[in-house]
Parts: structure tokens; C-alpha cells; sequence
């Protein structure tokens, strides 16, 4: 540790520390533009001078290390100044200078009153400015559909250059020309292709760049803010939730270190629109093959017509991949009352299942954990677009300290380099067998990771696929003393949660694949399933909020509520329960859907032991314990369910693995509402002929 004096203040601090740093251990408060915690430093914008005692002029603190203090002439610790009149006489210069070129059209920009000019020319500025020249322009750019650009506000802090080259990985974003001709651009003015883009219009210090979705339609005063939680994949993602009135306006990143640490993808943050679009906003009823509105009554008494009297082995229930906790728990209920094994949450088929085990079914590394392991191997998976943050801190660990990172499945980008092994099951066999020279790289790793892809539990050979990487998992030392690094990368956001509570066919039910063939079932509950085609022939009673594919498919909707509309629990893909704040209410007579399978098992007689949401969370907890315990993951035994995963039976095919994501902005109903994921997924598709032509 070191000591330094701040403002009169002692305080020892590491070594590695910059001054701007002990400033602030000592509690100081020290502006700047270009510094930013979680990027490299550039030293561009000198609002953070300070007087350093022996030196002959201000210094940048955010660029000057603590271990590059002299001491003082008696060996006194070095002592910083951050209030005397040199560094307020050199702060109101800079801001002075900032402000030469600046518009100064804060009424009519995006970021007023979030602005760090703005609140940083009122507490270091001055009043007055001795510059005449006329300012320069600089023409505005393209630079995609999410972010938009205001150029001449641009102060050159490269925050959103060192973002993109850094966190995202797609260095979109560099400067041409130099001193005032110097000028933020794509070179090309392209759209960028990051899918973490939007996060350079929460970095940029100015309004430069703004989110162009919400363009000239809310002030931050404005807004009611709730904290939530993302359900665009199972990363579990913190966000705020901004809304005026009835509407949601934005989405936000919160700061969250074990998850999310400040940053969202596009879809997480653009979705909004989708929110209030193509919504189920009233109960509807097939008659004579066309679907009517109609009452509460009228669509209860339409299902109890069916299902009294109805075989209960002849009655099931799949759940979607946006069904919090909660919901998934009374739709268990209610199957349980009416006698049906018939249920399942597994719309894609998946193999994973509770008996295996809850180390089988999670990330068990933890997203957090990703930094500590020293070889990373991705079997069948694209974590790029299954699970954005995710993949953003594989490449903050292999940019800590470059580390030995295969992939085995499809060939893709994933911002960071990695040795491809093969696309498909003969080369994961020939590497548990150990004629892949990467083996031997994973079993000299101290905390090596074997994360699997969603998509290959999926797979008609999931099981066989399972056991063998779960038996190279074991083979390498995945599981060892106070490390666990067998994982399983999953991408839906109900899916960990209606694994722990068990939304699994019981003894002699049926799949959720085998539910959607048809003479199977004749009567179908399905709750926000929209990723599976359900066949004709069973009377589908469809619990959602969007008219997607489950919608078209039902002979009776009951509207839902969406996550911003309703408290839930999600379980992310690591196993930490979270839950969500309602932030706006559903619109028209949509509904939760707890209090929907509540009010229809009175109809059926079959009434559920709870009447309100505080009596249902209740009884979950007593069933489940763990999920009451939010925030926390409840830990696991790796090594049973390793040896479980690796007694799997079955042949393993030949198909290559494929992501289970094939459009990154279109998987689910709210994004594929969203007009501004169209624009985005629309771009996407296009990018790449575009490459190919030039």
C-alpha cells in the first residue's frame, strides 16, 4: 500500500491506483469525460487536473499512477490538491475550451438533464466565454438504426471508440483527422455490428450519440423508474425500467458485478415497442374457425365445455420461454387438481431434466467466475447471441490475460480468437478420446470450463452428446476443490426456474414435442409457448400477450401480462432467483396469469389453495426453498450430476451442432413485435450479402 495525502486527508492505497482514484478513496470528487472505470485510459479531456505538490503544472489524474508520486523532501507522503485555486483556475480552462466548439442546443437535445457537460459546466464552468471564431460543423453520420448521431456536440473523449474496440469487440467506431478536423466515424458510415452498440449512447458524455428509438419523445423527468429484471435470455440482466403514464419508454442498464456489470445488449434495450404492439388486450373465442372477442365468461365457460368430463391423461400443458416462476408454479397446480402428468416447459425438445440434478441444467462457473478460469472450451453453442453479457466477459477475461479458448459447432465471431476444432459430434468424440491436442491444454488448466450450448440438449442424440461431454468434463478436472466448470448454457429465461420446480412431465406424461403431434392431447393449456407449432386437432387454450404464433394457433386467448406488468421470478441461467417490479399495468383487460389459472380452476372446480400472489409465493417457497433466497445461488453437486450426465445412453449422430438462436433480435413474441428489432434483424440478414458483394 501507498500513502498519499489528499485535501489533507491520509489514506494508503494501492500502488496500481491512479490519482484519481485515491482522490476518490479519500473522498474527493474529481470530474471527468473520457475516464471511465471499465475502459483503458486516454487522458483526452483534461477535466480531471489536480495539483500534485512538486509538480510544475496541473496533472491528469486519471492517467497518472499513484507509484509515480516522489515523495516529499523530508520523505513525506506525496500530497494532492483537488480545490485550490491552480486546479479551479485549470478546470474552468478546459471546460472553457470544451465548450468553444459545443452547439449549446440543450433544449432540443436527447440527453438534457442527464448530461455530464451539462452538470459539469455548472459546478467547474464560468460564465463567460473570450472565444469569437465560428464554431465548426460536422456532418452527422450513419451509424445504424439504434444510435443516433449529433457530431457537432462531439467533445473527442473516444469513450464510444474504446467501448466497442474493447468490451464489444467490434471496432466499429475509430477517429479520422486530427486537432479540430478530428472526427468520431464508422469510415464507411455503416451500421455498426456489435449487438452491444447501444451502450456507446450511455457512455457518450455530451449527447453525441443518443438512442435514436427514443428520439424527441420523453424527458428523464418525465419518467417513473423501476428496477427489474431482463428476460430477453437467461443472463438475467439488471435494468431499470423507465415509464410515463402507461407506457414503457426505455430500458436502462442497472450495475450489477456478479451478472451484467453496466452493460445491456440491443434487444434487452430496444424492445420497448414491442411492449405495446400486436398486444392481447381482450379475451377472444374461435367460432366457426374465426376468432371473436369475448368475456371472461364467455372464454371460461368455453374451456370447462371442453375439458369436463375430458380423460385428464388426454389434457396437457407447455410452457414458454418467458413464463416467470410464479405462473409456471400455478399452471403445476392446476395440471396436478385435474389429474394430468402432461406438462412440460421444454419446448424445444431439450433433455435436460430435474432427476439429473441441478449442476446438470446450470452455468455452474457462474457468469463472474468466467474471469478465474484459464481455458475455456464452447461445445455446440454461439454465446455471442445466446447470451451477449456472457460472451462479453469471455472476452474481458481473455483480454486480462490472453487464455487458451476452442470451440466445437458452428464457425462464428465471437469477438475474441479462439481455436475451432470442428463443427460437429465426431470431433467432440475425438477429443474426449484424446486425439485433439486441445485435451491436453484443458486437463493442465487449473479452472478449466466446458460450457454447453442449449442447442445440443436439444438434439435427438442430446443424451448421448451430454454424457460425452460430461464425461470429458470429469476427465479434465472441471469439478475440483471450491471450482466448478461444467456449464450449460441455457437461453431461455423460464427455463432454469421451471426445471428447479420441477414443470416436467410426470410419471407416463408427455413431452412438450410429443403434446404438439397430433391425437395425443385434446385439450392443451399453453402458456406463452410460441416457439413450437402446435398441430391441429387438440382445443388450445393460449395464456400470452402477443398475437404471435401461440395466438393464431388458440381456439380461446386469455391476455396476459408482460414482465414489466406484473412481480415475478425469474431464474437465470446461473440459478439466481430474481425478480421483476411492476412498472406499468396491463393494458385493456390483460391479466397475470397466476390470477387467470386462479379464477379458471373455481371453474372447474377445482379451486387453487391461494388468493392472492403473497399465499401463492408462500407455498412456492415451502415447496422450494431455495428460490426465496433472491440475489443468492443456491450451490449444487457437480460431481453427482457429472457422474449422472455421463451415464447417459444412445448413439451420437453426425449433424453439425447449429445455435438454437438463428435471428439474435427476433426470439421471442415482444421482440418480434418490436418494429425496431424488424429494422435491426432486417440489417443483420443484409449485412452480410453486402460484404459478399463488395
Amino acid at each position: 500500500m501507498t500513502k498519499l495525502i489528499v485535501d489533507g486527508i491520509e489514506v494508503d492505497v494501492p500502488p496500481d491506483y491512479t490519482l484519481l482514484q485515491a482522490c476518490e478513496v479519500a473522498g474527493a470528487e474529481i470530474p471527468r469525460f473520457c475516464f471511465h472505470e471499465r475502459l483503458s485510459i486516454a487522458g483526452n479531456c483534461r477535466m480531471c487536473l489536480v495539483e500534485l505538490k512538486g509538480a510544475p503544472k496541473p496533472v491528469a489524474s486519471c492517467a497518472w499512477g499513484v507509484r509515480d508520486c516522489r515523495p516529499g523532501p523530508n520523505g513525506e507522503p506525496p500530497t494532492v490538491v483537488t480545490k485550490s485555486a491552480m486546479v479551479k483556475k485549470a478546470r474552468e480552462g478546459v471546460m472553457e475550451f470544451l465548450l468553444i466548439n459545443h452547439p449549446l442546443d440543450c433544449p432540443i437535445c436527447d440527453q438534457g438533464g442527464e448530461c455530464d457537460l451539462q452538470d459539469q459546466a455548472m459546478a467547474y464552468g464560468v460564465d463567460t466565454s473570450r472565444f469569437h471564431e465560428n464554431k465548426r460543423a460536422v456532418h452527422d453520420k450513419y451509424i445504424g438504426p439504434l444510435v443516433k448521431t449529433s457530431m457537432n456536440r462531439c467533445i473527442h473523449c473516444t469513450r464510444c471508440v474504446r467501448f466497442l474496440a474493447e468490451v464489444a469487440g467490434v471496432p466499429d467506431l475509430g477517429a479520422t483527422g486530427r486537432g479540430e478536423d478530428m472526427e468520431i466515424t464508422t469510415y464507411l458510415e455503416h451500421a455498426m455490428g456489435s449487438e452491444l452498440q447501444a451502450n456507446t449512447a450511455d457512455l457518450c458524455p455530451v449527447g453525441a450519440l443518443t438512442h435514436k428509438p427514443q428520439a424527441f419523445n420523453v424527458r428523464p423527468w418525465e419518467l417513473t423508474k423501476t428496477a427489474s429484471v431482463d428476460v430477453m435470455d437467461a443472463v438475467g440482466s439488471n435494468i431499470r425500467v423507465d415509464a410515463r403514464g402507461r407506457e414503457v419508454m426505455r430500458v436502462l442498464p442497472r450495475v450489477n458485478e456478479a451478472i451484467n456489470e453496466e452493460w445491456i445488449s440491443d434487444k434487452t434495450r430496444q424492445h420497448v415497442d414491442g411492449l405495446r404492439l400486436q398486444r392481447l388486450d381482450r379475451a377472444f373465442v374461435r367460432e366457426g374457425g374465426r376468432l371473436r372477442p369475448a368475456s371472461w365468461g364467455e372464454a371460461f365457460a368455453a374451456i370447462a365445455a371442453r375439458v369436463k368430463g375430458l380423460d385428464p391423461h388426454r389434457i396437457g400443458a407447455i410452457a414458454g420461454d418467458l413464463a416467470p416462476v410464479e405462473d409456471l408454479f400455478a399452471l403445476k397446480l392446476l395440471m396436478e387438481k385435474l389429474g394430468s402428468p402432461n406438462l412440460d416447459a421444454r419446448q424445444d425438445g431439450s433433455v435436460l431434466h430435474p432427476s439429473m440434478g441441478r449442476a446438470a441444467y446450470v452455468f455452474n462457473p457462474t457468469i463472474a467466475g468466467i474471469e478465474e478460469a484459464d481455458a475455456i472450451l464452447l461445445v455446440g453453442s454461439n454465446p455471442r447471441f445466446e447470451a451477449s453479457l456472457l460472451n462479453a466477459r469471455i472476452r474481458k477475461r481473455w483480454r486480462l490475460s490472453p487464455l487458451p479458448i476452442a470451440a466445437i459447432g458452428p464457425r462464428v465471431d465471437l469477438t475474441y480468437p479462439y481455436e475451432y476444432l470442428g463443427a460437429g459430434p465426431e470431433t467432440l468424440s475425438e477429443l474426449a478420446a484424446g486425439r485433439v491436442p486441445f485435451l491436453d491444454r484443458l486437463k493442465a488448466a487449473a479452472k478449466p470450463i466446458v460450457l454447453v450450448g442449449a442447442g445440443v440438449a436439444a438434439r435427438p442424440d442430446g443424451a448421448a452428446l451430454l454424457a460425452l461431454a460430461a464425461s470429458l468434463a470429469r476427465d479434465v478436472g472441471a469439478f475440483a476443490e471450491g471450482w466448478s466448470g461444467f456449464g450449460v448454457l441455457q437461453n431461455a429465461a423460464s427455463r432454469v426456474g421451471a426445471l428447479d420446480i420441477g414443470f416436467v412431465p410426470g410419471e407416463g406424461g408427455l413431452t412438450a414435442l410429443e403434446m404438439a403431434t397430433p391425437g395425443t392431447v385434446d385439450v392443451l393449456f399453453n402458456l406463452g409457448a410460441d416457439e413450437i407449432e402446435i398441430a391441429p386437432g387438440a382445443f388450445v387454450i393460449y395464456q400470452g400477450t402477443h398475437g404471435d404464433r401461440g395466438a393464431h394457433r388458440a381456439d380461446v386467448i386469455l391476455p396476459g401480462a408482460a414482465y414489466t406488468e406484473k412481480s415475478a421470478t425469474f431464474v437465470n441461467l446461473e440459478g439466481r432467483p430474481q425478480m421483476t417490479n411492476r412498472a406499468v399495468f396491463p393494458p385493456g383487460d390483460a391479466r397475470e396469469d397466476w390470477a387467470i389459472l386462479r379464477a379458471l380452476s373455481d371453474v372447474f372446480g377445482r379451486r387453487l389453495p391461494f388468493d392472492n400472489l403473497a399465499a401463492l409465493r408462500r407455498q412456492l417457497y415451502a415447496a422450494h426453498p431455495h428460490l426465496a433466497r433472491l440475489e443468492e445461488i443456491n450451490p449444487a453437486d457437480g460431481a453427482a450430476a457429472l457422474a449422472t450426465l455421463a451415464g447417459g445412453r444412445g448413439e451420437v449422430g453426425g449433424a453439425a451442432f447449429v445455435s438454437p438462436v438463428t435471428d439474435f433480435f427476433l426470439t421471442n413474441p415482444i421482440a418480434r413485435a418490436s418494429r425496431v428489432m424488424a429494422e435491426c434483424s432486417a440489417l443483420q440478414t443484409a449485412e452480410p450479402a453486402l460484404q459478399a458483394a463488395e
